[in-house]
């Protein structure tokens, strides 16, 4: 028998769980890069630049393409691709901002600051980052600023991402109610 924790499966939202905590601790990949950061700045700001541009890209592309995936489906007795924008529903496409593609944004983001400054300084600059972001959310709406509607991502996602390209299951069956 497989035990399930509700911490850890996608639930409606509660409030701050553990799994909230999952995109925050992509951070402590930062950790990870002063461990190949001395050699790669042996190699130059050339291969350091080359390197994450394109291991970026490519997770960026990766996560896209899986959200994306399977690009066909049987609609009215025949096959036809699914497209950037759903073509039967306008508030339906393809999402841009997956698990994967945060994660790539991530990954560049911590790298540079890795890669440019001393652990102690990118410790303290990634504090001010998590501290200033807090407050931008709370100042964004001061009564419910961590819920979907609330946060101010969400208006900033409807003004860069538009409406088809954001994130909206919240009514997927596979989501359960009773956590």
């Amino acid at each position: 028998m497989v035990a399930h924790f509700c911490s850890a499966k996608a639930c409606s939202w509660h409030g701050l769980t553990p799994t909230d905590l999952v995109f925050p601790f992509f951070f402590l990949r930062l950790v990870m890069l002063w461990f190949c950061t001395p050699r790669l700045k042996e190699q130059g700001e050339g291969v350091f630049w080359r390197k994450v541009i394109k291991r970026s890209v490519l997770i960026f592309i990766i996560g896209l393409f899986l959200n994306w995936y399977p690009f066909i489906r049987w609609h009215e007795g025949s096959l036809e691709f699914i497209g950037w924008v759903n073509q039967h529903n306008s508030e339906k496409g393809v999402r841009i901002f997956g698990v994967l593609q945060r994660i790539a944004v991530c990954y560049f983001f911590a790298s540079v600051i890795a890669f440019y400054l001393k652990p102690k300084a990118a410790w303290f600059f990634s504090m001010a980052l998590l501290l200033a972001y807090w407050a931008i959310c709370l100042l964004g709406n001061p009564t419910d600023p961590y819920s979907l509607e609330g946060w101010i991502g969400t208006d900033l996602d409807k003004i860069i991402l538009h409406i088809p390209h954001m994130y909206k299951e919240r009514a997927l069956l596979l989501i359960r109610k009773d956590c």
